[in-house]
């Protein structure tokens, strides 16, 4: 009996031959291939015109389900250099990864952050909450390890990536500063962000919130009508008034909140759409990592009472966002 595994792998040998002489087809740029939109970006902001960047998921997508296509695997096998996050973000296919790594340099981002930095989980026994971009500070590391990637794959340009990634840790700083700057400006009484599922914990323990997800901190978990009717409850007992949905998440579980504190004679609002697994449409700045967590801290900020620019820290939000 053929299995998909041995399908995948015999394709994964194959077309790993065929790509062996990318980089010379790329006219000397690194083929770079990375899981989320957020690494690929700051691939992109560390390797400058030395790279070719492509993201395997785009906006919408959620990492936590996702499963390699066969045009994913094909570029991957092509490429020189492939990126994904780790902490078992991308649960299924930490098979492929484990084979390709065999004849491709395969680096997970994340996975070597410092145990100090990253927050354990009562629901994922054993690992740790892999949403570690929901924390600019925290992310800066993830930019060091992937400049350190992307120089063991083409040392000659080590000065420029070390440059790069420099550039990009200030940007970064810069946006922290932000964050804390009209974040704290939120009452404390209202600091509570509740979403479709637990992918603010690394953003609350950062900024002072209470972060509550329906879902747990994969979405590959279920909320039970239990779960549900215990939130309704909180929202009315706490008498908190704004929720957020997210981009790659389903809002149905929110608007089940909102009806059912609605029939406890409780309103309550939809603070904005937050990025939580993806990021925004591909040339947009919320396309963007910096512009992803602006958006967020933005729309968080302005949702819960505290002044925020509406078009956020550069002026470069679309308006309304």
């Amino acid at each position: 009996m053929i299995t998909r595994r041995v399908v995948l792998t015999g394709l994964t040998a194959s077309v790993a031959v065929a790509g062996m002489s990318s980089r010379l087809a790329a006219a000397n740029r690194l083929a770079v291939v990375a899981t989320t939109g957020m690494i690929a970006d700051t691939a992109r902001r560390v390797g400058g015109d030395l790279v070719d960047v492509r993201a395997l998921m785009g906006p919408g997508v959620d990492p936590h389900g996702y499963r390699q296509t066969r045009s994913d695997i094909v570029a991957m096998t092509r490429a020189d250099l492939v990126l994904w996050h780790g902490l078992y973000l991308e649960a299924q296919m930490e098979a492929f990864f484990a084979d390709l790594a065999r004849s491709r340099q395969v680096v997970a981002v994340a996975e070597d952050l410092p145990r100090d930095l990253l927050l354990s989980h009562a629901d994922y026994d054993g690992r740790f909450d892999p949403h570690v971009w929901m924390d600019p500070s925290i992310w800066t590391h993830v930019v060091t390890r992937i400049e350190q990637a992307l120089t063991e794959a083409l040392p000659e340009s080590a000065d420029t990536f070390a440059a790069n990634a420099a550039a990009f840790r200030t940007e970064l700083s810069a946006l922290a500063d932000y964050a804390f700057r009209v974040l704290e400006d939120v009452p404390l009484e209202r600091r509570v962000l509740l979403t479709a599922h637990d992918a603010f914990g690394y953003f609350g323990k950062a900024y002072g919130f209470e972060v509550i997800g329906i879902q747990g901190i994969s979405t590959e978990s279920e909320a039970g009508l239990s779960r549900v009717s215990e939130l309704v409850n909180l929202l009315v007992s706490r008498d908190i008034g704004a929720v957020f949905v997210e981009t790659s998440v389903s809002d149905r579980n929110i608007r089940a909140l909102i009806e059912g504190a609605a029939s406890q004679g409780h309103d309550v609002s939809i603070g904005g759409a937050l990025f939580s697994d993806a990021m925004g449409q591909d040339g947009t700045y919320e396309g963007t990592y910096l512009g992803m967590i602006d958006h967020n801290v933005t729309t968080i900020a302005r949702a819960l009472g505290a002044e925020a620019p509406e078009r956020g820290r550069l002026g470069q939000l679309a308006a309304g966002s």
